[in-house]
C-alpha cells in the first residue's frame, strides 16, 4: 500500500514534485550550515595565554591561563580560530605574529660592554700569601747554597 501511494510522486519529474508540495521550501541558515562542518579540538592555555595548534602559536588571552579550551576551526583556513570555554563568550584567536621587539638583541653601547680585568682579587690575595711565605723562609737556614770546594753539591 505504501508503494502505491508513493508511485505517483516517483513518476513526476524533478520540478513537478517541488511545485506539487503545498509547504513552502525552507532553506538552511548559512551560518548554521557552516558551523555544522567545523572541527573541534581541546588545548591547554600555557602560562603566557597562548595555545599551540598545527605548530603555530595563537594568543588566547590571560584570563584563560591554565584552562583547557575548545578550539573550533575550519580545517581549510586556520588563520583564525574560535575559542570556547565554559561561562565565557566565544572569542576569536589569531595567529601570534612575533614582531620587531623580539628580534635579535641590539648591541650594547661601548660603556656597557664587559671590560678586561686589570687584576683579580683572588690572584692578588694568593700573591700576598706567597710573599708572606717567602718572607718567613728567608731567615731560616738553608744549606742549598753551601758548597764544598770543587763540588757542586753539599
Amino acid at each position: 500500500m505504501l508503494k502505491a501511494a508513493a508511485a505517483p510522486l516517483l513518476r513526476k519529474a524533478g520540478g513537478e514534485t517541488w511545485r506539487g508540495d503545498s509547504k513552502p521550501v525552507k532553506f538552511a541558515d548559512p551560518d548554521v550550515l557552516a558551523n555544522a562542518f567545523l572541527y573541534c579540538e581541546e588545548r591547554k592555555v600555557d602560562k603566557v595565554g597562548c595555545i599551540s595548534f598545527n605548530a603555530k602559536k595563537y594568543e588566547v588571552g590571560l584570563t584563560l591561563i591554565g584552562c583547557t579550551v575548545d578550539i573550533i576551526y575550519d580545517p581549510h583556513d586556520t588563520s583564525e580560530l574560535t575559542i570556547e570555554y565554559e561561562n565565557h563568550p566565544p572569542r576569536k584567536a589569531k595567529q601570534l605574529v612575533i614582531g620587531e621587539h623580539s628580534g635579535p638583541r641590539p648591541s650594547l653601547p661601548e660603556r656597557m660592554l664587559p671590560q678586561p680585568a686589570e687584576s683579580s682579587r683572588l690572584l692578588t690575595a694568593a700573591a700576598e700569601r706567597n710573599r708572606q711565605r717567602i718572607d718567613r723562609q728567608i731567615p731560616a737556614i738553608s744549606y742549598r747554597k753551601v758548597h764544598k770546594d770543587g763540588e757542586g753539591g753539599v
